[in-house]
C-alpha cells in the first residue's frame, strides 16, 4: 500500500472528525477499514469481535448459540466462492456453540476459511481457529488452551482433585473426613461429565484439523501431528492454566499452519487498523459484541447498563 495505515491514536482522531461532521464516526471508520481489508484480500471478511477486554463482566461476550444469528446475517448475500477470512477476537465460551458455528461456516464456505487473530482468541476461540485451513497471527496475537471449564472450574482440575483424594485416603485413612468435605461440593455425575467434556473437545478439534488444515498434507504422519496439537492444547497439566497465552512461536511449535502477519505488511496494517477500530467501538459505546461483514451488515449485542 502506498500510504501507511493509521495507528491507534490516528484511528481515534479520524473517528472524532467524522463525528464532528455529523456522522456516526465509530461505525463509519470501522466499516471503511473492514471494506479496505476485503479489497486487499479479495476474500469475504467477517469480524467476530467481543468486547470482553472493555466489559469483563458481560457474560454474552462469550461464544454462545445466539451468535449463529449474527453469522447468518453476515453470510447473507456474500459470494461464498470467494472463501472467508474470519477475524477472531474472543475469550471463548460454549464448546457446543463453537461446534455449531463451525459446522454452519463450513456449510457455507467449505474449508476455505482463514482465521485471522489480531489479538486474542482463547479457549473455544482457539477451537474455531483450528477449524480453518490457516491461522494468521502477528507478534501480538495469542491463542490458548481449550481444556473444558464448568463455570470456571477446569474439568482437568476436578479429575486431578479426585485422583489426589484417592491417593491421600489410600495412604492415610484419617484424611478421609477432610477429603469428603472437599469432594462433596461436586454432584455425583460430575466426574464423568468432566471426562466426557475433555474427550469431546479433543474429538471436535481433531476432526476439524484432519478435514481442514491437514486435509491435503502430504506428510504420512499428519495424523500424528494432529494428535500432538490436540494433546498440547487440551492439556491442563502442561499449560498450567486455562488463561495461558500462547504466542505465534508457540502455535508454530505445536505444528499449526500459521501465516506470520509481519510477512505481509499491507495485510498487517489493515488487520491492525481494523482491530483498533473495534477496540475504540467497545471502549466508547455500549456494544458488547459485534458480528459483521465487510459490506457493513452487522448484528451488535449491547451490554446491559452497569456493564458498559
Amino acid at each position: 500500500m502506498e500510504d501507511a495505515m493509521p495507528n491507534w491514536n490516528q484511528v481515534f482522531d479520524e473517528i472524532v472528525v467524522a463525528q464532528n461532521n455529523g456522522g456516526n464516526g465509530i461505525d463509519a471508520v470501522r466499516h471503511k477499514y473492514l471494506n479496505a481489508l476485503q479489497q486487499n484480500t479479495g476474500r469475504n471478511v467477517i469480524a467476530y469481535y467481543s468486547g470482553f477486554l472493555q466489559k469483563p463482566g458481560y457474560s454474552f461476550s462469550q461464544v454462545n448459540d445466539d451468535d449463529k444469528n449474527g453469522f447468518m446475517n453476515a453470510v447473507h448475500g456474500l459470494d461464498r466462492s470467494k472463501g472467508l477470512d474470519l477475524l477472531l477476537h474472543t475469550p471463548g465460551g460454549d464448546i457446543a456453540a463453537a461446534e455449531s458455528i463451525v459446522h454452519y461456516l463450513r456449510q457455507m464456505f467449505g474449508t476455505d476459511i482463514r482465521a485471522i487473530i489480531p489479538q486474542i482468541a482463547m479457549s473455544a476461540g482457539t477451537m474455531i481457529a483450528c477449524a480453518a485451513e490457516q491461522i494468521v497471527m502477528g507478534k501480538q496475537s495469542n491463542i490458548g488452551p481449550f481444556d473444558p471449564q464448568f463455570n470456571g472450574i477446569p474439568a482437568y482440575g476436578v479429575l486431578e482433585e479426585f485422583e489426589a483424594a484417592l491417593k491421600a485416603v489410600k495412604a492415610d485413612q484419617l484424611s478421609l473426613p477432610i477429603w469428603q468435605v472437599i469432594i462433596s461440593k461436586y454432584h455425583p455425575t460430575f466426574l464423568g461429565e468432566c471426562q466426557k467434556a475433555i474427550d469431546l473437545a479433543s474429538e471436535i478439534v481433531r476432526s476439524w484439523l484432519l478435514t481442514g488444515m491437514f486435509k491435503n498434507d502430504p506428510d504420512p504422519d499428519a495424523s500424528q501431528a494432529v494428535d500432538r496439537i490436540v494433546q498440547s492444547l487440551n492439556d491442563h497439566v502442561g499449560t498450567k492454566t486455562h488463561s495461558r497465552h500462547l504466542h505465534l512461536e508457540d502455535a508454530e511449535g505445536l505444528g499449526l499452519k500459521v501465516l506470520r502477519l509481519e510477512d505481509d505488511p499491507d495485510l498487517q496494517d489493515l488487520v491492525l487498523t481494523v482491530h483498533h477500530a473495534y477496540m475504540h467501538t467497545f471502549a466508547n459505546t455500549a456494544a458488547g459484541k459485534i458480528i459483521e461483514n465487510h459490506d457493513g451488515s452487522a448484528i451488535l449485542v449491547f451490554a446491559p447498563q452497569g456493564q458498559q
